[in-house]
């Protein structure tokens, strides 16, 4: 009963997320500790702000770029805590520096989400500095100051990573894993009887892109790490090996996909797909166990159990054909049965490949695998010009830079209005809940208000009640430690932290503890009130924006894919690297079209545009990647290729024509429409090849082609 949470706990304890908490409170917190021993709580006070600055671009990631990112900001918190400090006494000369500033460093997100860490740092330092007013001479001092916190996080960053630098990619990759046996079980859910189809393929589309984002972290981490790369220890082959057939493993997922609301009609009366599900759950327990043996340096146990239940529901399938005489249940059907029953089969066998490599004495004789790193990772080169060419109001990072700028400068006005004691409160709180899109924007407002609200409540039930310091101290380390390890996992969680952590904190500071939480409550309304009425009325980014070149890339993208699986069949020499390079911008693509879809959700409702028909488009992406991964699997696992194709190519190439017209008629609505015929399969197909083994392929390819027409006459339908 109580084993699920423990071990839900444990693995929480060893995860990015709580290892990111202890380093960035003991990073902020240290220096404090140490100078308030010899008096001096106000240096160290500053020497901790240098420090939170830059641990806010001390995200998971190679780390070449963490190093990179923290020695920039760094410099940059330096040059402007000083500039600020020698200008703030000019209210108006500090409104246009931080306008200015605000848009200059909202401008970051064009380089990726480092970089925008980075711009994200300094407008913290900026909005921290506009109201602390010192003599020329402080402001020198507590800019180095500044600099010396900031240099003290980075040393001991890049010192914890250095004692264990591949401990990070095994976080990353366990997570990765997690998502994946996730991703299993809600396959697992459409083998429960009454479910609601349309629901749950929401759920399954939303947790496809928590696959996607995991992955491309991890991709982000393991092919930019050298020591990985070149696969000069066993541990970095050993990551990468489970890394790729865990990308194999979740494409051998993603092909399982049939009609199931047909196999319900047929065969809930025998309770056979009940057999499905617990099986299919069980192996998403195993993926829980390897990736739970990841982050503990621990060895996987053996699936014995599973094996025998996948072996009990091939006996099961074999007994319901043996007893269908009277043709009681469709031939397909029972066919579709043994075909989802030999997928698991395989499924379970790559699970047991993954299991093998950590065994301690296999681990050593890992054998390297070619894999062409470069093409699976993307670049983001910082190049001026790029910001140059955003400035324009046809970008959305610009529209979104000039919202910030104002958005800032009028906090900043009401604040001063106000005449707030922390006045600062309602420029940070609009900083960190801007974003991009209205979606974004309006979750983190509500997360906000929310975890401020109840943080708050929870602050002043502490104070009231709790007044030895000691305990206070310790109440303040475990704040400190939540908020921190929260903020990139439940932004409400960190947030409902972090308001008695500063409670407390304030109260040892002696600048009052009750007294404030009214005034953050206050100022985080005003603040959030602010950047919402924004994000809705001032240059707003709304996702239908961006809904036609994502529906483009995602058909580009499936193509392509096709086009890399069908070689498969025709070419001897097959470059598998083309092939996986495809697939995984397919996942990409797709990912990216049902996340903005889900966003759409959050937006007014004069904003959802084409919903209905986007759900469809959606659905209709997914099958088709599903079914051109049935296809590839097949190859794969069979060994064989089509001598002769040319009865093949015919369909091949209209199912390319109708896509690639789909993607035309979507980027001109001028296009004309053609009328454009399904091709059928000649019944008999000449050639080595088993007349079972080709009538699944041709199969396969009429139902590609049959999923890309219905895309084709969507895309017809929707037309921008």
């Amino acid at each position: 009963m109580f084993q699920k949470p423990i071990r839900n706990i444990h693995d929480f304890l060893l995860s990015t997320y709580f290892a990111d908490g202890l380093r960035i409170t003991f990073g902020v917190l240290c220096p404090s500790l140490i100078l308030a021993q010899f008096g001096m709580l106000k240096f160290g006070m500053t020497l901790s702000l240098g420090a939170l600055c830059v641990s806010v671009v001390d995200t998971p990631g190679p780390i070449v770029h963490r190093r990179n990112a923290m020695a920039v900001t760094t410099g940059l918190i330096f040059v402007l805590s000083i500039l600020v400090g020698l200008t703030n006494r000019n209210i108006y000369f500090t409104g246009i520096l931080l306008a200015l500033g605000s848009f200059v460093f909202s401008m970051f997100f064009l380089y990726g989400t480092r970089a925008a860490a980075i711009g994200t740092a300094s407008l913290l330092v900026i909005v921290l500095s506009v109201d602390d007013i010192r003599p020329w001479q402080e402001v020198l001092r507590y800019g180095g100051l500044i600099l010396c916190g900031g240099s003290w996080y980075a040393l001991l960053s890049y010192s914890i990573y250095r004692l264990r630098p591949y401990r990070v990619v095994q976080q990353t990759l366990s997570d990765s894993i997690y998502e994946v046996a996730s991703f299993l079980r809600a396959k697992a859910k459409f083998y429960h009887e009454n479910i609601n189809y349309d629901d749950h393929y929401a759920i399954l589309l939303q947790q496809q892109v928590l696959v996607n984002e995991k992955q491309d972290a991890v991709r982000e981490v393991l092919f930019k790490t050298r020591e990985i790369v070149r696969e000069s220890t066993p541990e970095g082959r050993f990551l990468l090996l489970v890394f790729v057939d865990m990308v194999d493993l979740f494409e051998q997922i993603m092909s399982t996909y049939y009609n199931y609301k047909r196999l319900h009609e047929q065969f809930d009366s025998v309770g056979i797909l009940t057999s499905y599900e617990l099986v299919i759950n069980k192996i998403a327990d195993e993926l829980d166990e390897i990736a739970f043996s990841l982050k503990t340096g621990g060895t996987p146990r053996l699936p014995t159990l599973l094996i025998e239940q996948v072996t009990k529901l091939k006996a099961q399938i074999i007994d319901l054909e043996s007893n269908n005489v009277d043709g009681q249940y469709n031939t397909l059907g029972i066919v579709a049965l043994k075909n989802i029953e030999v997928n698991i089969e395989n499924i379970l066998a790559r699970v047991k490949t993954i299991n093998s490599y950590f065994n301690k004495n296999e681990k050593k004789n890992l054998k390297a695998r070619q894999i062409d790193t470069e093409k699976f990772i993307t670049r983001q080169n910082i190049d001026p010009k790029l910001m140059l060419e955003n400035l324009t109001f046809s970008s959305s990072t610009f529209r979104h830079s000039i919202r910030v700028a104002i958005v800032m400068l009028i906090g900043y006005i009401v604040s001063k209005s106000l005449g707030s004691s922390h006045s600062y409160w309602i420029l940070l709180t609009i900083l960190v809940i801007s974003k991009p899109g209205f979606s974004l924007t309006k979750q983190r407002n509500y997360q906000r208000i929310i975890g401020t609200t109840i943080g708050a409540l929870v602050g002043m039930f502490i104070l009231t009640f709790v007044h030895d310091r000691h305990v206070l101290f310790v109440i303040l380390l475990v704040c400190m430690v939540a908020c921190y390890s929260f903020q990139r996992k439940n932004y409400v969680v960190s947030v409902l932290f972090m308001t008695p952590y500063i409670l407390v904190l304030f109260d040892f500071l002696g600048m009052g503890g009750l007294s404030i939480a009214s005034e953050r409550i206050i100022d985080t309304a005003i603040g959030c009130g602010i950047a919402l009425v924004a994000s809705y009325f001032l240059f707003p980014n709304w996702e239908y924006e961006k809904l036609k070149e994502a529906m483009i890339d995602t058909l580009k993208a499936n193509v392509n894919y096709f086009e890399q699986v069908t070689s498969l069949y025709f070419q001897e020499e097959q470059n598998l690297t083309n092939y996986k390079v495809a697939r995984k911008e397919v996942y990409v693509t797709s990912a990216n079209l049902a996340s903005l879809f889900q966003r759409m959700f959050s937006e007014p409702k004069s904003k959802q545009i084409l919903m209905k028909e986007m759900h469809q488009f959606t659905a209709l992406n997914h099958l088709l990647s599903s079914y051109a991964a049935t296809l590839s699997l097949y190859n794969k696992e069979h060994k064989f290729s089509f001598k002769n194709f040319e009865e093949l190519q015919p369909v091949i190439k209209n199912t390319i024509y109708l896509i690639n017209l789909s993607a035309e008629i979507l980027t001109n609505h001028k296009a004309e429409i053609s009328n454009v015929p399904l091709i059928r399969i000649k019944e008999e197909i000449t050639g080595p090849i088993p007349q079972d083994d080709s009538s699944v392929i041709s199969d396969l390819l009429d139902l590609i082609q049959k999923v890309a027409y219905d895309i084709y006459k969507l895309s017809e339908k929707i037309r921008f």
